[in-house]
């Protein structure tokens, strides 16, 4: 009997084995596989009352990380089809005139951020430079590589980059895995760096995968999302959002997710020693881009809060998350979160996936697609 059992035992390993091989197989090709266009119909995404949705450029493959020139030049990012783009709406007529392609055969650069003339590009473990971009989109210059030392994984290597306040450039660093705890400490960071590429240094640790951050207007406090781990059930643990006020807090990952959700599997220490979410998102929804609304043509509620671009669970019985949504700040703190905008998935099957959300100066809201290649325009009348 004792045999019996332990040939039971060891089947069971093999069977959890092989369940875990599959999960991390079905993980890669969700983030390698390049997305295939889909078709695009805006009637089925729901706005509160009085807002409107419209296209502002499309054939825009692969649409996620955003930044806006002064001169109103959109510059775009992407991860596998290794493109930035430029688009152009010269007679200012809420639509793009023309998709320039500034740039390709880059590695997986998602971040974008405009300074000074200049456009910063994040691959994987370089930031590069473009200087005066804007007066040379159809022959953009040679980059200058200022930054070339972030580590070369690619699991959680794309980046989100946005200046600060304090002129830094922000750039994370996910974990290198699922869930892992790796000895070299700028994985499950947040970084800065001057503009030189200089003075590289750790600002927030404990994030697993931070693919969009601001600042506060008024207090100027850092406000970021965190993916959190998978294999952990549908309902657990939530993404989050968090904000770190000052240099050297530490959030939690790998060793605790959500506000109170310990992975004994790393540490035995409790999840008060770390720096709690502001805010539980949904399970597995993938919340990535973030800003604060800044303009002044949507109604004073919104004013000051936070709309987050939710990619969407792929690891999850039913799927949540392709929306949009809204979280309501006072007083430095978030008080609710609701529903924006929504209608990417539809009957459990998407045909979008919301990335990232940009305010424009006239006070609309940007919003790229990575899957079917669109940027949307959600605007506010009577």
């Amino acid at each position: 009997m004792k045999t019996i059992t332990s040939l039971q035992n060891i089947g069971s390993d093999i069977m959890r084995n092989l369940v875990k091989a599959s999960l991390i197989i079905i993980s890669i090709l969700v983030i390698s596989v390049p997305a295939v266009a889909q078709e695009v119909d805006i009637s089925k995404i729901e706005l509160p009352d009085n807002f409107q949705i419209s296209i502002y450029a499309e054939n825009v493959p692969g649409a996620r990380s955003m930044s806006m020139s002064p001169n109103g030049i959109l510059y775009v990012g992407t991860r596998k089809e290794g493109k930035v783009y430029a688009i152009t709406d010269k007679n200012d007529d809420n639509k793009a005139d023309k998709v320039h392609t500034i740039a390709s055969g880059k590695r997986s650069p998602n971040g974008v951020a405009w300074r000074n003339g200049n456009l910063y590009v994040a691959e994987i473990s370089r930031i590069l430079k473009f200087t005066e971009i804007d007066n040379n989109l159809d022959s953009p210059p040679d980059p200058e590589v200022i930054y070339d030392e972030f580590p070369t994984k690619g699991y959680h290597g794309w980046k989100f980059i946005k200046f600060g306040p304090d002129g830094k450039l922000y750039v994370p660093v996910g974990a290198p895995c699922n869930v892992c705890k790796r000895e070299n400490p700028v994985f499950s960071s947040i970084t800065r760096l001057d503009t030189n590429g200089q003075n590289r240094e750790i600002y927030a640790r404990g994030i697993r995968n931070t693919v969009g951050f601001d600042w506060h207007p008024e207090s100027e406090v850092l406000w970021f999302t965190d993916n959190g781990r998978d294999h952990m059930g549908d309902n657990k643990p939530p993404d989050e959002l968090n904000k770190a006020p000052k240099k050297g807090m530490h959030f939690g990952f790998p060793f605790c997710h959500g506000k109170n959700i310990q992975d004994l599997k790393f540490t035995k220490r409790k999840c008060t020693e770390f720096t709690p979410p502001v805010l539980e998102l949904g399970p597995h929804v993938a919340a990535l881009g973030m800003r604060f609304y800044t303009g002044k043509m949507f109604p004073e509620k919104y004013k000051g809060g936070i709309f987050i671009a939710e990619h969407g669970s792929w690891n999850r019985t039913v799927p949540i998350g392709y929306r949009i949504m809204y979280v309501k700040v006072e007083d430095n703190k978030p008080v609710s979160l609701e529903v924006f905008a929504e209608g990417w998935l539809q009957d459990e099957e998407d045909w979008g996936r919301p990335v990232d959300v940009l305010v424009r100066s006239d006070g609309s809201l940007l919003v790229s697609d990575d899957k079917s290649g669109t940027i949307y325009r959600i605007s506010y009348s009577k």
